[in-house]
C-alpha cells in the first residue's frame, strides 16, 4: 500500500483576495451565511413548512437536488470502490488485520461516545426538564435486530428497492427508487472475493472495474465542486422549515445532545489523534470540508464521496484501504446517531415517563450502541437506532414522537460527528499499521482548488500532484 510519489506543483500566483474567494472552505461558510439570511428573509415573508412560498420552494429545490445528485453517485461509487479495494488488498499480507483493526476502533470510539451520552443524560436530566405541550407519538419507523439480519440479504444485484405511495390526486400513485447501502456492500464484497478466487480469468473484469471507478470519481469531483450552491439551498430551507423556536420545549435535551457531540468532536477525537502522534490541526483542516457538507446535507451517505476524498488526499490514508474503510464507516460508524443520541434520548424518555433505569439497562444501552449501529444502515438512521434501543430496554416507543419535532436540527450535528469519525478511524488504523502517508497528512492545505482535476489524467496521476487545499479534496 505504498503511496504514489508526488510531483512539484506549479507556483500559486493568485493574490490574497482571489485565494480567499476560490477557497472551498470559504465558499461553504459564505453559503451557510447567505443561506441562513435567505431563510430568515423567507420566514419574515411568511414562509413555513406548511405554507411554502416561491423563495422557500426554490431553496428546497436547490438543496434537495444537490443531495439527490450525491446519492445518485453513491451506489456505483461503493460497488466499484469495494471491488477495486478487495483486488488491491490481495497484494497486502495484513488485509485481514486491517479489517479487524477498523472494526475494533469503530467499537472503541462508539463505546466512548455512548458513555459520554449516558453521563450527560444523568447529569443534565433533560426528561425531567421537558417543556409543556409535549405529546407522545408513534414512531414512523422501527428498528429491530431481525430486520437488520434480513437486511443483509440482497433483494437484487444492487440492493435496489422501489416504494409506491398514493399521490396528491385521487387514483394517482408515485414511486421512488432507493437502495440499502449495507446490501450494496455485501454484494460488492462477494463479487470482489469471487473475482479474486477466479484468478487470471477475472483480471479483465478487475481492470474494467478500476477504470470505471476512476470515471465515477471524476464525476463526483464535479458534483462536489458545486457544494456551496447545495449548501445555500439546504441551510436556507432548513431555517424556513424548522426555525429555532422548536428548541424551546426541548431545549435541555437539544443542549445535552450538542454538548455530547461537541465533546466527542473537539475533545475525544483530538485526544485520539494526538495519542497516535498526529497533528490535531492537520486532522481538522483535512476533514473539515466533509464535516461542513455533512452538517448541511444531514446525510453520511450523501457526503461519502467527499469523506473518502479527504481521507485519502488530506489525511494520507492509502486508497486501497480507504475505499474499503470509509464506505463501511458510512453505514456502521455513527458516533452521533448510534451512540450519543440514543443514549441521551433513551434516558430522556425514561425520565419523561417516570421510569427508573437500573444498571443492567444502562449496560444494554452501551451494548446496543456498540453492536447495533449497523442496524441503521440504509434506513432512517437515528430514529431507527432509538427505537431499537427503546425496544431493547422495554421503554415506550411512543417516546420517539416527543423528539421528532427537533430531529432535523439535531441531525445536522449528529451527521457532522458521524463523518468526522468515519475519516478518523481509517487514519488511526493506517498510522498504527505503518501505512499512513504522513508527508501528505502534514502537507500545507494550500493550492488551487481541484487543481489536479484540470487535466484528464487518471486518479493515480492526480495523486502525483502536490496536495490541494483542505476544502478542495
Amino acid at each position: 500500500m505504498s503511496t504514489t510519489a508526488r510531483a512539484q506543483k506549479a507556483p500559486d500566483t493568485r493574490g490574497p483576495v482571489r485565494k480567499l474567494l476560490t477557497s472551498f472552505g470559504f465558499q461553504i461558510i459564505a453559503a451557510l451565511v447567505l443561506g441562513i439570511a435567505a431563510g430568515l428573509i423567507g420566514r419574515q415573508l411568511g414562509a413555513t413548512a406548511e405554507n411554502p412560498t416561491g423563495l422557500s420552494a426554490t431553496l428546497d429545490t436547490i438543496g434537495s437536488s444537490y443531495v439527490t445528485l450525491l446519492r445518485a453517485a453513491v451506489v456505483p461509487l461503493i460497488f466499484t470502490a469495494i471491488v477495486a479495494s478487495i483486488s488491491n488488498l490481495r497484494r497486502v499480507q495484513n488485509a485481514a488485520r486491517l479489517a479487524g483493526q477498523t472494526i475494533l476502533w469503530f467499537a472503541i470510539t462508539a463505546f466512548i461516545a455512548v458513555i459520554i451520552g449516558i453521563v450527560l443524560g444523568l447529569v443534565i436530566q433533560p426528561g425531567s426538564r421537558a417543556g409543556e405541550g409535549l405529546e407522545p407519538g408513534e414512531p414512523y419507523t422501527v428498528g429491530t435486530w431481525w430486520n437488520f439480519l434480513l437486511g443483509l440479504i440482497p433483494q437484487n444485484f444492487l440492493g435496489l428497492t422501489v416504494s409506491t405511495s398514493p399521490g396528491a390526486t385521487e387514483g394517482a400513485f408515485t414511486s421512488s427508487v432507493g437502495f440499502n447501502i449495507l446490501q450494496v456492500i455485501v454484494v460488492a464484497a462477494v463479487v470482489g472475493i469471487a473475482a479474486l478466487k477466479a484468478g487470471k480469468k477475472a483480471e479483465p473484469f478487475l481492470v474494467f472495474t478500476e477504470s470505471l471507478l476512476k470515471v465515477i470519481q471524476r464525476v463526483l469531483w464535479w458534483i462536489i465542486r458545486i457544494a456551496p450552491l447545495g449548501t445555500f439551498g439546504l441551510i436556507g430551507s432548513a431555517v424556513i422549515k424548522y426555525g429555532w423556536e422548536k428548541l424551546a420545549s426541548l431545549g435541555w435535551f437539544a443542549a445535552a445532545v450538542y454538548i455530547g457531540l461537541a465533546l466527542v468532536l473537539f475533545v475525544v477525537y483530538p485526544i485520539l489523534v494526538r495519542t497516535h502522534g498526529l497533528s490535531i490541526k492537520q486532522y481538522f483542516s483535512g476533514v473539515w470540508p466533509a464535516v461542513q457538507l455533512a452538517f448541511v446535507s444531514r446525510s453520511s451517505i450523501g457526503t461519502l464521496p467527499l469523506t473518502e476524498r479527504v481521507t485519502e488526499r488530506n489525511l494520507g490514508v492509502p486508497r486501497s484501504y480507504a475505499s474499503f474503510a470509509v464506505p463501511l464507516g458510512a453505514t456502521t460508524k455513527m458516533d452521533g446517531c448510534a451512540a450519543i443520541y440514543p443514549a441521551i434520548a433513551a434516558i430522556f424518555v425514561a425520565q419523561f415517563f417516570g421510569i427508573e433505569l437500573n444498571f443492567v439497562q444502562y449496560l444494554l444501552i452501551v451494548i446496543v450502541s456498540v453492536v447495533g449501529s449497523a442496524a441503521t444502515a440504509g434506513t432512517t438512521g437515528a430514529v431507527v437506532m432509538l427505537t431499537l434501543t427503546l425496544s431493547t430496554l422495554g421503554l415506550p416507543l411512543e417516546g420517539v414522537g416527543l423528539l421528532l419535532a427537533i430531529d432535523p436540527i439535531l441531525d445536522m450535528g449528529r451527521t457532522a460527528v458521524n463523518v468526522a469519525g468515519q475519516a478518523l478511524v481509517p487514519a488511526i488504523v493506517a498510522k498504527r499499521e505503518g501505512i499512513l502517508d504522513e508527508e501528505l497528512y502534514n502537507a500545507p492545505r494550500e493550492g488551487l482548488p481541484f487543481a489536479d482535476d484540470s487535466g484528464g489524467d487518471a486518479p493515480e496521476a492526480d495523486a502525483a500532484s502536490t496536495p490541494e487545499p483542505a476544502g478542495a479534496r
